[in-house]
């Protein structure tokens, strides 16, 4: 269970009012939400499925391997949309391709993630691969 309480970027504010509307107040029932279920929630609002994919790779990632919703947002956005994908990849390429969108985003004003912090992302997420049930 996470520990994380759900927190969406502000952008989701149409999707989190879809979600809530339906009882799905967690990172963990964001993460369960099946592909017909996403397109169901999304029937009457136009761009909202591709939304609440993205918001269901997000949960997966902060579900799966405890990761923060900034940091899984971060990894999203760069390209990592589940825990395998964080689980197969290169620390250093991630760290580059982290850090390139981190400074696009945020310029200088946030440190950078560094090595030790993208190595500890991907053993956490073989770790969560290796769990029964996974």
């Amino acid at each position: 269970m996470s520990t994380h309480p759900f927190s969406p970027p502000q952008a989701y504010r149409e999707e989190v009012a879809l979600l809530r509307q339906e009882g799905i107040e967690s990172w963990e029932a964001v993460a369960d939400l099946t592909s017909p279920e996403i397109r169901n929630l999304a029937r009457h609002s136009p761009g909202s499925e591709a939304r609440l994919i993205r918001l269901r790779g997000q949960a997966s990632l902060v579900v799966g391997v405890d990761l923060a919703p900034a940091e899984a947002a971060l990894l999203l956005h760069a390209g990592v949309a589940d825990p395998r994908a964080l689980a197969m990849a290169e620390a250093d390429d991630l760290q580059r391709q982290v850090g390139r969108l981190q400074r696009r985003l945020t310029g200088t004003a946030m440190a950078p993630i560094s090595l030790a912090t993208v190595r500890a992302w991907i053993l956490r997420a073989r770790a969560a691969a290796s769990r029964p049930g996974n």
